[in-house]
């Protein structure tokens, strides 16, 4: 009777050790992993108390710099949004079987710093004027995807981390290539691997 309580009592405990562990895991990859990946919540430092009063032209300038709007910075699902089309790529494979059937779509900020305020009609023609502009470079988008993928494995990507990991890819090499656009995100409307 005493051996099985003390059984429990050696599994309770390895039970809360392994609890322990995961939550220290989880703290530092929130605390230490890089903005760019995946975070259940991220932490925000407000460093805005400041100790010493400041001086009359600093106060002015801050008075100045507060009337001024601030940018507006644009979220996941605010942008322009940009379809790829659906793109079957061979992967690499000794046998090339293996394929990706993907549709990804692009999501671009506005890169004028005055869209939110323009009137609607202003609005909507620099709409189609900035869909004019990504729609000319479709082309670079899509090697730089047709590229990318085509280095890729069965293995790389089948997983939830190797799509994320893609995603990461096709983002930072085309924010590489078209330096003078932000992207916010990448969609992945279709993905099929075999």
């Amino acid at each position: 009777m005493f051996k099985k309580i003390v059984n429990v009592l050696n599994i309770i405990s390895q039970v809360i050790l392994m609890i322990t562990a995961i939550v220290s895991l989880i703290t530092a990859y929130v605390v230490f992993a890089p903005d760019e990946l995946p975070k259940p919540f991220r932490l925000v430092y407000d460093y805005g108390i400041s100790l010493s009063t400041p001086s009359p032209e600093a106060a002015e300038q801050t008075a100045e710099a507060t009337e001024a709007p601030a940018e507006h910075e644009f979220m996941p699902g605010e942008g322009i949004m940009v379809n790829m089309s659906t793109k079957i790529i061979n992967l690499v494979d000794p046998g090339g079987r293996k394929y990706i059937r993907v549709t990804v779509v692009v999501e671009f900020a506005p890169d004028n710093p005055e869209y939110e305020l323009l009137p609607e009609e202003e609005k909507e023609a620099y709409l189609t004027s900035f869909e004019e502009k990504l729609n000319s470079r479709l082309p670079i988008m899509d090697d730089t995807v047709i590229t990318l993928l085509s280095t890729k494995t069965y293995e790389d990507l089948y997983t939830a981390d190797g799509k994320e990991k893609l995603r990461m890819e096709i983002m930072d090499t085309l924010s590489t290539k078209l330096s003078d656009l932000h992207i916010i995100s990448i969609y992945f409307t279709e993905f099929v691997v075999q």
